[in-house]
């Protein structure tokens, strides 16, 4: 999806025990999986669905791809400044993360989490957010 006017919306949050919103997770798992040469990560509203769920790649667990449902990030450190594409952009931008960290979200089973992300694996993460939130790099 590159249509900016729609990922600038901020998405809704999602129901892991909704069957629709499941629906959404496993598309959005296996577009991500489809597009894997290209991309480490999508957020639903990348698919033309505004729900608050991402996926990505999870170095830390073996490029396994990882669904979250809700995330939001509730800690960081270790700024730092770096450039990043999008499938829905052309080109690189500059962007400012984080080396680490916290996010709360839930699981495709409905568990609540709380887990800790460093290094790519979390600069992915604030990326997807950003695309929940409606914030374009």
């Amino acid at each position: 999806m590159k249509n900016i006017e729609f990922l600038r919306q901020p998405s809704p949050d999602a129901d892991p025990s909704d069957p629709l919103d499941s629906a959404i997770a496993q598309d959005l798992k296996d577009t991500l999986a489809a597009n894997r040469d290209d991309c480490v990560g999508m957020a639903a509203n990348m698919i033309g669905e505004h729900r608050r769920i991402i996926a990505f790649v999870d170095a830390d667990l073996g490029g396994a791809i990882t669904v979250m449902f809700n995330p939001r990030i509730t800690a960081t450190s270790g700024s730092y400044d770096t450039t990043e594409g999008c499938l829905s952009l052309d080109g690189e931008r500059p962007v400012q993360r984080f080396e680490r960290i916290e996010v709360d979200y839930i699981t495709r089973r409905g568990r609540a989490q709380h887990a800790t992300f460093t290094g790519f694996t979390a600069q992915i993460i604030q990326h997807e957010i950003d695309h929940c939130d409606g914030i374009i790099i």
